[in-house]
């Protein structure tokens, strides 16, 4: 018979193997048909007003902030991710709404959008995202940079606000705790935003700076948001 020593070695063995599995595997997430992995965030299927929506907010422990390193701890791969897409020209709908967490810091400001073009890796990927708390605030400086493009890893918001004459950020009327209707047009090098089904286009970005041409979308939340989704919507400009 083997021994306890022999016992208690296979057990250890199981246990780490089995650990290490879990570790390397994504959390995934299944919401409206579609089946998305989690990186960096938590998510969960939530009731909201009387119908079912995807909560998400920034996973701190995953992903710790540091306020003395904003540049290199904000504008991150804190998303969660469509498996299953590899798209170029695309337009994304999805409708969202952002609170400040309790524990939100004072520089939170709803930071709610989407990904995309994300690379398999993550690499890199292009975004388009919202600062609601900026879009009524009694302030003119602020207002301006309601509305925020970033590429990752290489063109976050510090570095677009210090090189370029604002073009990567524009004003938008938007405000906390409502739904907004986002949609997105990529196309080639391109990107055009509508908001809350307006003719008009809210933001005009003529040039994309990421390396990606291809690849996912993902729902896009950072420091300090509680952001719900819905009625995401996905489509090639081909078809």
């Amino acid at each position: 018979m083997p021994s306890n020593f022999s016992k208690i070695f296979v057990s250890l063995l199981v246990f780490f193997v089995s650990s290490f599995f879990q570790v390397g595997k994504a959390q995934t997430i299944h919401f409206e048909g579609r089946e998305f992995s989690l990186s960096h965030v938590k998510a969960s299927v939530v009731p909201l007003n009387g119908e079912e929506v995807l909560r998400i907010e920034r996973d701190l422990n995953s992903l710790p902030f540091d306020p003395n390193r904003m540049g290199s701890t904000v504008d991150e791969a804190t998303f969660v991710k469509v498996n299953g897409l590899d798209l170029d020209n695309t337009v994304i709908e999805v409708e969202v709404l952002s609170r400040l967490l309790p524990n939100a810091p004072t520089l939170a400001r709803g930071f709610i959008g989407i990904a995309f073009r994300i690379h398999p890796t993550q690499s890199a990927f292009e975004s388009i995202y919202l600062r609601p708390t900026n879009g009524r605030a009694d302030d003119q400086f602020r207002r301006n940079h309601t509305l925020q493009y970033f590429s990752y890893p290489d063109y976050k918001f510090d570095k677009l606000r210090a090189t370029t004459k604002g073009e990567y950020e524009t004003y938008a009327d938007i405000g906390l705790d409502e739904w907004i209707r986002m949609k997105i047009v990529v196309k080639d090098r391109s990107a055009t935003l509508y908001l809350n089904d307006q003719l008009a286009p809210a933001f005009l970005v003529k040039e994309l700076l990421g390396s990606t041409t291809f690849g996912s979308i993902g729902l896009w939340v950072d420091i300090g948001t509680e952001g719900f989704f819905k009625n995401l919507k996905i489509s090639s400009l081909e078809d």
